[in-house]
């Protein structure tokens, strides 16, 4: 009964540590499918974190800290977008500046709420499916957002191949003259995914620094913004496989952490690079199929789009 506890914990613990992958990667995705690479993830998501629990103490009310944490996201993407689409700056040096302008923003913004304690979001128990065993623990006892990430996924697979929009969106990432020569406005659509993508990139910050950990703590992103961009290479820009690589992640965040607790004399230093050596892993795995990669990934990415007309 006690192993069958610590596997329940586990992948509670899994989904929970997944999902800001989820709501990160799954903005990230619709941003590369419309041509669009943006490296500074990890600095909208600190933005997003540090907004949200700033606006979480000045209100005393959390759903205005998850609205302030989705538009400091956005903001912070519009001003990507506007560098790379509008003044054509190179995307990944663009991208990877922001990520270090998002750091450094952050880390300003918060000095003064480090260590302020704040009440985080509380689990939603369904009457009767939460008090199931084992199922009910997995399924039935999370909060809000992680019920709104596993919408998210399945909001963004339905828009993308089942409308007709998704497929304006993913005709200008595989070729954005042609679409531009039928009449698709290009600018516009690649503008509104990389607010997308920044205001789900924001809401992952949200929810580390409001439900994961309530706290502000600086950098407290550790990385996974970067781990959110690899998980769209990894997924093979297919949103499903998005969750399942998130919580996959999360399952070996989660199991690493358990290895202490059974008492195996392993330095914690060694523990914490688990979950990034098995990223860098499975995308060497994965990369030697470079024809997949290749036919999955938007072939326009990174492409700057010089309007005719």
């Amino acid at each position: 009964m006690e192993g069958l506890d610590t596997v329940v914990a586990i992948l509670v613990g899994a989904i929970r540590a997944g999902t800001p992958l989820v709501l990160a990667a799954m903005g990230e995705l619709v941003t590369e499918k419309s041509g669009v690479l943006n490296l500074g993830v990890e600095g909208m998501m600190l933005v997003g974190a540090v907004s949200g629990f700033i606006a979480t103490v000045a209100t005393g009310n959390i759903y205005v800290g998850i609205a302030a944490s989705i538009v400091a996201g956005m903001l912070i993407a519009l001003l990507f977008a506007f560098l790379v689409l509008s003044l054509m700056t190179n995307q990944v040096a663009t991208g990877l500046a922001l990520t270090i302008f998002g750091v450094g923003l952050s880390a300003f913004m918060g000095i003064k709420y480090v260590g302020t304690p704040i009440e985080g979001l509380k689990p939603i128990l369904i009457p009767y499916l939460s008090d199931l065993p084992v199922v009910g623990p997995i399924l039935f006892t999370h909060d809000i957002l992680i019920y709104a990430a596993v919408l998210l996924v399945i909001g963004v697979a339905w828009f993308l191949y089942k409308t007709r929009r998704g497929l304006i969106l993913r005709a200008v990432g595989e070729s954005n003259d042609a679409a531009h020569a039928i009449g698709h406005p290009v600018m516009m659509i690649r503008y509104l995914a990389v607010l997308f993508g920044g205001g789900a990139a924001g809401l992952a910050g949200g929810y580390l620094s409001l439900v994961y950990t309530p706290q502000w703590v600086e950098n407290m992103t550790a990385g996974r913004g970067w781990i959110a961009l690899a998980l769209v290479v990894f997924a093979t820009w297919r949103p499903g496989r998005v969750l399942l690589g998130a919580y996959l992640f999360g399952g070996i965040t989660i199991m690493s952490l358990h290895i202490q607790a059974l008492g195996f004399n392993v330095s914690s230093h060694l523990v914490a690079t688990v979950p990034y050596l098995a990223t860098i892993l499975v995308l060497v795995i994965i990369s030697r199929d470079a024809t997949k990669i290749k036919l999955n990934a938007p072939a326009a990415l990174c492409r700057p789009f010089h309007p005719t007309v």
